[in-house]
């Protein structure tokens, strides 16, 4: 039986890339993405069932009227985000270490959910000035996007105690690796 890890941080932590890094270098803890769902349409090859499940506006209301989300979220009118919790039992009962990459209230969610039975991430900027830094280097965003993003943080990171474990990614290559100790140790239990 796999376990659920919840994974959630502000924009521009280094998330991502710890998440991948896991992934590709770290086969031995058996970690795939839980399969989430959405009501927008396929992007480029996205494949229902592999990226994510593929619903109508409709369909998602009646899954949520019908509690069969563990979280979800309506981001714009009628384009949700959520995660069944019939798909992570699935890939759980399969054996798969089930990592979901999430904003905060979904993996608070996902922890309440599961309690014990889930363990909770939070990767931290060291702080928010390093945060602006990396948001404005990687040059994706206007300077008001920035800005609103800074402002999500700043709720974000007044979370962090609600999670089981914080990395602070000042190194990135300590954060790897204190990430990996965390999820080794709790798949060991």
């Amino acid at each position: 039986m796999g376990k659920c890890i919840v994974f959630a941080a502000p924009s521009g932590t280094g998330k991502s890339t710890i998440i991948s890094w896991l992934m590709a270098e770290h086969p031995e803890l058996n970690l795939a993405f839980s399969i989430s769902c959405t009501s927008r349409a396929p992007r480029g090859n996205e494949k229902n069932g592999v990226e994510y499940f593929f619903l109508s506006p409709e369909e998602f209301r009646q899954r949520i009227a019908n509690d069969e989300f563990l979280e979800y979220e309506e981001v714009y009118a009628d384009r949700f985000y959520g995660t069944l919790k019939s798909q992570v039992r699935k890939q759980m009962d399969a054996g798969q270490n089930v990592i979901s990459d999430l904003d905060v209230n979904g993996a608070c969610n996902i922890k309440e959910y599961y309690g014990d039975d889930a363990l909770s991430v939070f990767i931290q900027p060291p702080s928010i000035e390093e945060l602006r830094n990396r948001l404005v280097a990687r040059n994706t965003d206007t300077a008001e996007a920035i800005e609103k993003r800074l402002e999500r943080a700043a709720y974000e990171l007044s979370q962090a105690p609600k999670f089981d474990k914080i990395v602070v990614n000042d190194d990135l290559e300590k954060a790897k690796q204190a990430t990996y100790e965390i999820i080794r140790e709790y798949l060991n239990k």
